[in-house]
Parts: structure tokens; sequence; C-alpha cells
């Protein structure tokens, strides 16, 4: 009111008309009265409030004398009311109450109920004075009436915050809107950990439920923040956690709210060591002012997704000490070492310390990106980059020999599958030719093993990728039960796994472009299903199998089935996505269908309606048993494989294909249509583990 009337005076000693007085007035009165309009129900809260507070005000005065009866109280009370309930009505709007959204109230907020409450009483006051000269009111009704009314009209803008304050607390379910909340464990007690929990939340939305801060504050110990309890410091990390889990709760990321002495201080290393020891995942959450505009043209750089926040499981824990020992001191190669897979595949083997990482890779910058990535990350770690094609045999050949090799991981591949449906001669010369001259170059160098990267899609496939794949697929199992026979002194494993997120081609960074452009997100069906892990935890447990599978003999002629937990819909993923970033589906950032692409299916499957599923006793790790294909027989149709590829004869590759492996059909082909003489494959005596009738496997 103090700041109209100045504005007002500023006007009139202006050289301006009356017109734009009243017209400055007249704007301030409909501001005032739409705040109104917009906050009804507080504004009747308020005056309700004030009545009650006047009332009881008096009775406490008047009736300390027995006052409170008589006519005259009586009748000054019912005089006294209605112009308090009036002045109330008037002040509160003009005094700013209603233009502060109390959702965010602060310490300033709270003041100006105070200053509302005093400048209404002695608005009041003066009412009074001027009509009865105060005779029939006492004055200490008005201090009692302000000590009321200011403690009633902040309990009612509270209300929420306490709420809010309550999600996180002892009591707190874990799931908010019929969804599994994320666990998190928060270190640092401090303002950024009270700016992320109030955030949090605030969001109804929000998937993170954190159960507990560590502070190295020894004053914090035992206090709460916002409902959420300081268990410990730093050094209580693994106490902390053996608790958390004895109550069912086990933290899926460990988040540092606070910029402390930094992640070269040891001891934070130290904790960033265990809790990767533990499978859980550790992230920094986004700066709070951080701008972000994706539909404008200078886009702002949105804010960081954290990969392990698109599942809905925790990760899986390593036995590091079995890594360390297939890795350390090892002559490795890895094929593909430029690409998603095989560039993490490099960097963790690059950590375990080998004596020498040969990388394989066709493509001259993805080799030159991660030998120059490596150096700078493992300086001393011994290196050599090729380029070279794993369709050509005898590079590979010379290549390994030169270098003796210990160990090979075949990461290389055409994976796009639209891509390799449009190119299956293509696809036929460099995912199953290709993969039969690595493993020959491995046998011939005299390697304990090779292990190759394979693929969900080669179940049940209905795309050439998949077949190709699950072609090298049998391939190595006929290799690996060869050794088993004794007739080559090299292990050949196999890893299947679903999609990984985060690659080159993947549906992550292509939902991240569009996220980056505003929209639309496009997704092929709405009941589209699959199969995803990161590509960190991928090799984690790629690395896993192949050295418990070396050490320990396990998997000898099965398929190690990575265990991706559920499926999940791609429109699930991508509504993920959009919440992530900051924005709501459907509202700030579209989805649109686009269907099925060549080769595509609904849904992905692990596990062959002709395999066995197996326990395998490794964390992580699923075991699948295909009806193996005698070698001779593989090398002798893989040589027309070869010819019909190379000659680019399209029709004559997929027909025997198609007759190599009865589950898969052409897209243009109905299953009871085909007239090829299915290619039954045959059991190779003296493994008692292909003896066992096949039965269908769950997926």
């Amino acid at each position: 009111m103090i700041a109209t009337a100045i504005a007002v005076g500023r006007l009139v000693s202006k050289p301006r008309t009356i017109v734009h007085v009243l017209s400055y007035l007249r704007r301030r009165v409909v501001g005032r009265a739409k705040a109104v309009g917009k906050n009804l129900h507080l504004y009747i809260i308020d005056l309700a409030m004030a009545l009650a507070a006047l009332s009881f005000a008096s009775f406490m005065r008047l009736g300390l004398d027995g006052e409170v009866t008589s006519p005259e109280s009586y009748h000054s009370l019912l005089f006294a009311l209605p112009c308090f309930l009036f002045t109330c009505a008037v002040v509160f709007p003009v005094t700013c109450l209603y233009t502060r959204n109390w959702r965010y109230a602060s310490v300033g907020d709270m003041l100006g109920i105070l200053r509302a409450v005093i400048v209404a009483s002695l608005a009041f006051v003066f009412v009074m004075f001027v009509a009865t000269r105060l005779d029939s009111i006492p004055r200490s009704v008005m201090v009692i009436e302000v000590l009321l009314l200011v403690p009633l009209l902040i309990s009612v803008r509270i209300r929420s915050k306490l709420v809010e304050t309550g999600r996180f607390g002892p009591a707190a379910n874990r799931a908010r809107n019929g969804r599994d909340m994320v666990p998190v464990l928060l270190i640092g007690a401090g303002d950024a950990a009270d700016h992320y929990i109030r955030a949090l939340q605030r969001d109804p939305d929000a998937r993170h439920w954190p159960v507990g801060l560590l502070d190295n504050a020894a004053t914090t110990e035992g206090y709460f923040l916002r409902g959420v309890p300081v268990l410990g410091s730093i050094e209580d990390f693994d106490t902390v956690i053996s608790d958390l889990e004895g109550r069912g709760i086990k933290p899926r990321h460990v988040i540092f709210t606070e910029r402390m002495p930094g992640l070269v201080d040891p001891a934070l290393e130290a904790l960033i060591d265990r809790a990767e020891r533990l499978g859980i995942a550790v992230s920094r959450p986004a700066p709070v002012l951080e701008l972000r505009n994706p539909k404008h043209e200078s886009r702002f750089e949105l804010r960081p997704i954290e990969l392990t926040d698109l599942l809905e499981r925790p990760q899986t824990v390593l036995d590091k000490a079995a890594l360390s020992r297939m890795i350390e001191n090892s002559r490795i190669v890895v094929t593909g070492a430029g690409g998603s897979i095989g560039g993490e595949l490099t960097q963790q083997i690059a950590a375990l310390g080998p004596a020498e990482l040969i990388l394989i890779d066709n493509s001259e910058y993805n080799l030159y990106a991660i030998d120059l990535e490596l150096a700078e990350k493992f300086p001393n770690v011994h290196r050599k980059p090729y380029i070279c094609d794993v369709r050509d045999p005898a590079r590979l050949g010379e290549i390994f020999q030169r270098h003796c090799v210990d160990l090979v991981f075949h990461a290389a591949a055409l994976k796009h599958v639209p891509m390799v449906e449009l190119n299956p001669c293509e696809g036929i010369l460099t995912n199953v030719i290709g993969t039969m001259n690595v493993a020959e170059a491995t046998r011939l160098c005299g390697a304990k093993a090779m292990v190759q990267i394979s693929t969900d899609k080669v179940v049940n496939t209905t795309s050439v990728m998949g077949a190709t794949k699950r072609l090298a697929e049998l391939y190595c199992q006929s290799l690996d039960l060869a050794f088993v026979a004794g007739e080559t002194p090299a292990r050949f494993m196999t890893v299947r796994f679903g999609n990984v997120l985060g690659s080159s081609g993947s549906l992550i960074p292509l939902f991240k472009r569009q996220l980056a452009h505003g929209g639309p997100l496009t997704v092929t069906d709405m009941e589209m299903k699959r199969f995803f892990m990161t590509i960190r935890e991928a090799v984690e447990l790629t690395l896993q199998a192949s050295a418990h599978g070396l050490e320990k003999s396990l998997g000898q002629g099965e398929i190690f089935v990575l265990d991706m937990g559920a499926p999940i819909k791609i429109i699930d993923m991508a509504r993920r996505m959009i919440k992530l970033a900051g924005f709501r589906p459907d509202e700030d950032i579209k989805i649109k269908i686009v269907g099925c692409r060549p080769g595509e299916k609904l849904f992905e499957e692990l596990f062959d309606e002709r395999e066995r599923r197996v326990d395998v006793p490794i964390s992580g790790v699923l075991g699948a048993v295909p009806n193996p294909v005698p070698l001779e027989t593989l090398r002798k149709e893989f040589s027309q494989l070869r010819r019909l590829a190379k000659a680019g004869d399209t029709g004559g590759v997929l027909d025997l294909v198609a007759r190599l492996l009865p589950s898969y059909h052409r897209p243009e082909t109905k299953p009871a249509a085909a007239t090829a003489t299915p290619f039954v494959p045959h059991v190779i005596r003296g493994s008692a583990k292909a003896a066992t009738p096949p039965r269908e496997a769950a997926a």
C-alpha cells in the first residue's frame, strides 16, 4: 500500500494528466483482483481466520473480567466483526498476499503476512476510533488478535510444504503414483543437497528416492534434512550400505550433491571404487542454473541423462579378481575396437593391465579416435592399432601370428537391422565370413580363447542381421565343442545380449538428437519391446562370463546369455527420456508412431524355442544350449555363402540362409509356404549336453 502511494505521488508530481494516474491505479486494482480470483479459496479462508482470531481475542480479553456476556460487549463485537472483515478484505489483496506463489514461500514471504496483519489491524483500529472512539474494545484485544492471526495465516500456507517434507520421511512409501522409485544415497548434506531433495519432493514424476545422506561434518550425523536421515560419514559407506540392504533397501545410485574437495581426494576415489564393485552407479545432478530450451533456434545444451535411470533395475556386481586374472599380462585383440561395444571393451581391458592391446577396425577415424582416447587414459598400456577388415583372412592371420595373441574379443559386425536388410550380401561377408576368419585366425595362432559378441536378434529371427549373427553363433559353438573333444586348443565362447543404451545407431542417441530439436520422438510401434543394458554393464558381464568360462571351464558348447531383466516398451523408454530431460511427454515433447522398419519385430527374445535354457553359476549370466551343427558342414555351407555373397546373388544368399536356419523366414514369405528343404542340424555324438532333447525355454 505504501509502495502504491509513493508510485501515485511520483505520477502526480510529473507533468502527466489525471488520466494516466487513473489508468495506473486501474491496472493495479485489476491485477490485485485477478490475483484474488486465482486464489479465491485462500482468500475466503484468510477472512474466516480473521473473524476467528478477533472473536477468540475478544473472548480471551473480555472473558477475564466477566464482560463477554454483557449487552454492550455483545453489540460492540457484532459491530466490530463486520468492520474487521471489510478491512481485511481490502487490505489483504492490497498488501500482495495473493500475488505470491506460496508453494515456494520463504521467510520474507512470512514477514509479508505479518506486515499485512499489522496494516489491517491498524486500519481497523482507525475505523473503530472514528466510529466509537474505541470505548467498547480494549486495546489489548488487537494485540492478541495479531498474535493469533499471523500464525493462523502462516499455517494455511505451509501445509503443502509440510506434506512435501514428509514424502521422504522414515515412513515414506517408496512407491509414488504406483511406480517403483530408484533408491539413491546422497553424498553431502549442505545447500545443494537441500535443493536437490526439495526438487524431488515437489516433482510428482520424480523417480529418485533419497534413502539417506553421507556427510563428513560430525555435527550432522543423526540429523534429518527434509525428512532424509544423515546416516554417517563417507568412511561409513560400507556399513551404511549393509544396514540399508538389511532393511531391504539397496541404493542403485550414489549422487554427489556437494562440490567436495574433488574426485582427486583418496577417500572419494575409494568410495567410487567401492560403489562400482557393488554395482551402484555414481553420478552428479545437473547444475541448478542450467539453461534448457530445446525449441529455440539457439538451443542450450540439455542436461545429462543418466542411462542407468532408464533401467528399472540395479546393476550386477562384478568379480573383478577373476577379470584381472584373465586380462593381466595377456596379449589381447579387440576387433571392431572403434565401435560402441569395442571401444568400451578396450577401455575396460586397458584398465586391467594387459601386456599388449591390439586394436582392429575397418574405419580409420574410429580406430584413430579410440587409440587417442586410450593414449590419454592409459598411457602405460602398450597398444597397436591396425586398419583391417575381418573379411581378409590373410591380414588377420598375419596380425595374430605376429603378436602371439592370447585372447580375442570379436565385436566387429554390421549391426543395424534395416541397413543389413538392404545389403544382405555385405551382412554375410562381415558377420558370417568375418567371424569365421577371426575364429580360424584364433585357432591357428594358439590363443587361449575367442569371445564373440552376439545379439538377441538371433532368436526366431525375421531379419538378415539376426540370421547372420545366428550362423556366427553356430560356428563358434561347433569350434567350442571341438575344444571339448580335444580337436582344438582354444575356447570359443559367445555372449548374447540385447540393445545397449547409448551405442552408435541405437535409439538413445536418436532420441537425444530429437530432444535437442524439440521433438517429436519417433517410435516404431506402441507395443514394441526390447531388452536393454548400458554399454558398460554389457561389457562388464561379457568379461565376467568370459573369465569364469575360461577359468572354470563353464558353458562349453553353450551360449552365455546376459540377464537384462524384463523387456521395456520403446514408448516407455521415450517417455522416461523426456521426463529425465525435464519435459512433459505429449505436452512439451510429442511422440510420433512411424511404423516398423524392414526386418524388425515387435518384441525380442533371449532363447530360441529349439534351445535348452540352463543355469550358469555366474552372476547376471544365463545359459542356452542350441542344437549344434557339425563343423565341417558349416565350413562347406559357409564357403558356398561366400561365393554367393561375393557374386552379389542376394536371392541365392537368402535361400541358403533360410535352408541353414529353419527358424528364419524371409519377410516376403510365410513359414507355411516355404518350399526349400529345411536344413536340420545334426547332434554331435559324444556331447552329453547336445544329446539332451531340447525343450522350449521361457524368454
